[in-house]
């Protein structure tokens, strides 16, 4: 059978420990005997990244400007620990966060729904996707203990030295205090990742503050959204046929456990943090979590929501047996080469990736799956298969 050619590459991330084992296990079974692979290759393991002193990761995502596709393996975010074990020249910040500041983007994290995966919410059907504004607020926040009586204030000075104070609190005892910020234009693109995901996925637009408390911060996020929406994508939602709904965030949460699911759920960032392992979890399992970074000029990074699989990856250097959940891994590179086919006009290439799926799920849902699914499926008597041989299952489904 001949092979699905591929017009344009896509960027290829390689990643660390146990997802990059897997990452060339489901380039061999998966990938390579099915397609014409067509990548720009980067390394970002750790060893490699201290070696370029972390350029690789910029070059990387400015190859994702270029080529506008790009799909990551899961990567190591240095501590103390990693310093000694990998030698490093310094604490290499996070990928992930490189890439999305380059990038400007804003991250969509949706569960893998599978027959005998049952949500712990009965009453959710659809996948709910998280998306994160993953900038500012206390992520980005300036913190300090006050140490006794004594009058605490914001404190803006302009370019031409004007000053402008608001009173925070005026103590008579020890306590606490903590500065946020966020700017208006990376709430923009947060804004318009979401209008134009949502489109792209024909699902509806949950969007949640709590602007009634926090009269000029949240409310800022709530305007920016309703002008935008407004301005540039109110017809388009209307042709399309799905809305945009904005609530407190207290109410969205009471709303989305009674809901069946089946839209996007736009978040702040610690909002999103706090909702999308929720998410995650209520639905199965991380390893069953996709996640996209979306820039709102049109680039798409898909990846694996979890992390690099740390213990097994030490089972596997003893030459012991996993049973590692490649699923999300799996997922991420359908959805990088279905994003290329569409941009491309690449039906095949499209097709294939459909198809990659299903048999991903048909594979798990026939009761064939990795420890970590076998533990909470509700289908009698699973076969538990090692991290190669569940690849390999599903390449047996997709070439059948």
């Amino acid at each position: 059978m001949a092979k699905i050619q591929m017009q344009t590459p896509i960027v290829e991330m390689d990643g660390d420990e146990m997802t990059r084992i897997l990452w060339k296990m489901i380039k061999d079974h998966l990938l390579l005997p099915f397609l014409d692979l067509n990548t720009k290759y980067y390394d970002l393991g750790l060893e490699y990244r201290n070696e370029t002193n972390d350029q690789v990761t910029i070059d990387s995502a400015e190859a994702t400007k270029k080529y506008k596709v790009a799909v990551k393996c899961a990567t190591i975010t240095p501590n103390a620990a990693r310093m000694k074990e990998y030698d490093l020249k310094e604490m290499w910040k996070s990928p992930n966060g490189t890439i999305r500041a380059i990038l400007d983007g804003t991250v969509f994290r949706a569960p893998i729904v599978v027959k005998g995966i049952e949500p712990c919410v009965k009453n959710w059907k659809k996948p709910i996707t998280i998306a994160r504004h993953a900038y500012g607020d206390v992520y980005k926040g300036t913190e300090m203990k006050i140490p006794g009586r004594g009058k605490a204030e914001l404190v803006y000075t302009a370019e031409d030295g004007s000053e402008t104070r608001e009173l925070i609190h005026t103590f008579d005892s020890p306590g606490i205090i903590q500065g946020m910020h966020n700017l208006n234009g990376s709430i923009a693109s947060f804004a318009r990742s979401c209008f134009h995901y949502a489109l792209d996925t024909k699902q509806d637009l949950w969007f949640a503050t709590k602007d009634t408390i926090s009269k000029k911060y949240d409310h800022t996020f709530k305007d920016i959204f309703k002008e935008i929406f407004d301005a540039e994508f109110k017809d388009q939602f209307e042709q399309a046929g799905i809305t945009y709904f904005y609530t407190l965030i207290d109410d969205a949460v009471a709303r989305v456990m009674k809901s069946e699911g089946g839209y996007i759920w736009a978040c702040k960032n610690y909002d999103g943090d706090v909702m999308s392992d929720m998410i995650s979890s209520a639905f199965g399992s991380l390893a069953m979590m996709t996640s996209v970074l979306v820039s709102p000029d049109g680039y798409y990074e898909y990846e694996a929501a979890h992390g690099t699989v740390q213990r097994h990856y030490y089972k596997h250097l003893k030459g012991e047996e996993t049973s590692t959940n490649s699923v999300a891994t799996i997922f991420a590179w359908s959805g990088a080469l279905r994003k290329r086919g569409e941009l491309d006009g690449n039906k095949g290439l499209q097709d294939f990736a459909d198809r990659l799926e299903q048999a991903t799920i048909d594979t798990i849902e026939a009761g064939e799956m990795t420890k970590d699914l076998a533990l909470i499926t509700t289908i009698p008597d699973p076969v538990v298969l090692n991290s190669e041989d569940f690849i390999k299952a599903i390449a047996k489904r997709l070439t059948e």
